[in-house]
């Protein structure tokens, strides 16, 4: 038996407008600002403005994507959060939340997930799979926000290769028994050698916050930012892998979509620093300015998961995707996890 089509109905974007930008982040962090533009990609990066809360900033997102889809949010059955668990509140259900935001639409149900940068299509996979089990499943809604910008410590040399990330919020409607915008195979890849490099250190279970001194005591250690414990380390081990998962990801998933590289039209990659960017669309075979979207990226910098929807946004305004293309979603996130999907566009 064939299995149930389902596409990606309608996408929506949004970028706050507050900005950091590369001559207020050489200042921060003794680094050039040529390094910055050049070698990190990073010109300016969105930030949060007053009121650009995490599940606001999804919420956001997901009216633009009803929207574009002519739907409201009664004709959901799903919503999905696939963003940021750094959000308004500690605990809170982010999916639920956002049905609130949206105006507690009684027909859907609301959940979480998280793999960090990699959740966005994890999101759709698990939107794609229910569609696939529910016949009377017809749209889900999978949504993220994202501001960990507030999580870096520009001070912090350790945490050098996160400076750039950002704010933004981003949305898919993500439709049964439909051919456009299909959506084909989904592969991931993770790596536990790496959970413990990267974290916030205090206000869990093992250093928790309990009384203002130890809030004091975070405070004054910069345990309330991310942070990198051992960073040549990480580097040593990570280089080793993470190019060569980029690719193996990617591959896995045009395998699992019946293609290979050769049939790639557009590549909606992470933003990464220009070196490595330039590696993965090229080994591959891609141009990285040509058959992907690269320099909006220079302007906000890295919005973790968001980053995909975020590419073809752009990709898409520019005439880069087109009817009958074969585009590849890709991203990597601490922890570590890499992810690559495939969509038959138009």
């Amino acid at each position: 038996m064939a299995k149930r089509p389902v596409g990606l109905e309608s996408w929506g974007v949004y970028i706050p407008e507050e900005r950091h930008t590369s001559e207020y982040m050489a200042e921060k962090t003794g680094i050039p600002e040529d390094i910055l533009e050049e070698k990190f990609g990073l010109k300016s990066k969105s930030v949060p403005g007053p009121g650009d809360h995490t599940i606001e900033m999804g919420k956001k997102a997901s009216l633009q994507a009803l929207e574009r889809a002519n739907l409201t949010p009664e004709d959901l059955d799903l919503i999905i959060w696939a963003g940021e668990v750094h959000a308004e509140y500690r605990m809170q259900t982010k999916g639920i939340k956002l049905q609130q935001l949206l105006g507690n639409p009684k027909k859907p149900w609301a959940f979480d997930i998280n793999q960090r940068c990699g959740t966005f299509l994890i999101g759709i996979l698990i939107a794609k799979s229910f569609m696939q089990i529910y016949p009377k499943m017809k749209n889900v809604l999978v949504a993220s926000g994202y501001r960990n910008s507030d999580l870096i410590d520009y001070s912090n040399e350790r945490s050098r290769f996160m400076f750039s990330l950002a704010a933004s919020g981003v949305a898919a409607i993500v439709k049964g028994d439909s051919t456009k915008n299909e959506i084909l195979g989904i592969s991931a890849i993770s790596d536990g050698q790496f959970a413990d490099d990267v974290y916030v250190p205090a206000g869990g279970t093992k250093n928790p916050i309990k009384t203002l001194e130890d809030c004091k005591q975070a405070v004054k250690k910069g345990d309330l930012y991310l942070d990198v414990p051992n960073q040549d380390s990480l580097k040593e081990r990570l280089d080793k892998v993470s190019m060569d998962n980029f690719v193996r990801v990617i591959d896995d998933a045009l395998e699992l979509s019946g293609y290979t590289r050769n049939d790639i039209n557009y590549l909606a990659l992470l933003h990464m620093k220009r070196s490595a960017f330039e590696y993965v669309a090229r080994t591959i075979g891609i141009d990285p300015y040509k058959q992907s979207t690269y320099s909006i990226f220079e302007k906000i910098g890295h919005n973790g998961q968001n980053d995909g929807i975020i590419s073809l946004e752009y990709g898409y305004n520019e005439d880069k995707i087109n009817p009958g293309d074969i585009v590849v979603i890709s991203a990597a996130g601490i922890g570590w996890a890499w992810n690559a999907g495939v969509i038959r566009w138009g």
